[in-house]
């Protein structure tokens, strides 16, 4: 009775095949409404035979995240759950030259299957687009990232290992980062000349000549950030200074001392006002000095920023 009014059961086998084809078709639909995708292939020398231990980066091209892979004893690679869209490829193993590819899609559909060849013993050229030659020669821009140009590289010697490669894209990211700490510093700068005047009154202890030390303590230490950057960014050999670098730097000889003495002449007029004192003797020189050492640091943020 029982089994008239529920109808038959379904047989094993059959839950068997209903329970594996799903297991077969859910990873596929999570990975297609996650937005993922996967990105495989090979990597191998001119003669077709494996290459182990090379480094597969990707770098998204829309956000410029990059991941990196590391080829197995049979050259393979494989990146799961990558975000779907077009990435650019970079494989690099020693005792090979470099490969780039500018676009790789990744559309989530299927794998994505990457075959490539490295080529033995052979510098990779980078040629600069014609937005980067119009950059200044030997210093960033303002808008626009340095180029090879910028760091006072000639086409020969942008050809190079990955070990001069490596060397080359620390001093660009190191002077981007000079360059923004230089902007960013610029702001305490200003304000804490323009209190100066204020500063100098007849009053002790008064807000205007406290925020005009908070800024100059401030301007200092932004100031050596940025001073940092700049002489701990790695030196590339043969490079040759040359156009706005060389008034760039000229002008730090002025505005690093002038950064040093500027806030002892403060220090000490500073104890002179809160005497009662007259600012007098060399402390006196405090106000001409950071008049100098900010004009100094103007002149070389704009040497980098403004082509002439």
């Amino acid at each position: 009775m029982l089994r008239n009014r529920f109808g038959n059961r379904p047989s094993a086998p059959s839950c068997v095949l209903t329970i594996w084809l799903l297991l077969q078709l859910v990873p596929s639909l999570i990975a297609q409404t996650a937005g993922m995708g996967v990105l495989t292939g090979r990597v191998a020398d001119s003669s077709a035979n494996p290459v182990a231990n090379a480094t597969v980066t990707v770098t998204n091209i829309d956000n410029g995240q990059a991941r990196t892979a590391a080829t197995g004893t049979d050259g393979s690679y494989r990146f799961d759950d990558l975000p779907l869209g077009n990435y650019r490829m970079k494989l690099e193993a020693a005792g090979f030259q470099t490969l780039e590819i500018l676009s790789a899609t990744v559309d989530g559909t299927k794998p994505l299957v990457v075959d490539e060849k490295l080529q033995a013993s052979a510098p990779t050229t980078i040629k600069p687009t014609l937005e980067q030659q119009d950059n200044l020669p030997n210093a960033p821009s303002s808008s626009t990232a340095p180029s090879l140009s910028d760091l006072g590289l000639t086409p020969e010697q942008t050809q190079g290992n990955a070990r001069e490669q490596a060397l080359l894209d620390k001093r660009t990211h190191m002077l981007k980062i000079h360059q923004r700490m230089g902007l960013i510093t610029t702001i305490p700068l200003v304000a804490t000349v323009i209190l100066g005047p204020g500063a100098g009154g007849k009053s002790e202890g008064t807000a205007t000549r406290d925020l005009h030390v908070a800024l100059g303590s401030l301007t200092g230490d932004l100031y050596g950030i940025t001073a940092y950057y700049a002489i701990r960014a790695p030196r590339i050999p043969g490079t040759k200074k040359r156009g706005p670098i060389k008034f760039h730097e000229a002008m730090a000889w002025i505005h690093g001392p002038g950064m040093i003495l500027t806030p002892i002449l403060g220090a000490m007029a500073f104890s002179q006002k809160n005497n009662g004192e007259k600012v007098h003797g060399i402390a006196s020189a405090h106000g001409p000095v950071a008049i100098v050492t900010a004009g100094a640091f103007g002149a070389a943020l704009l040497s980098v920023s403004v082509k002439f």
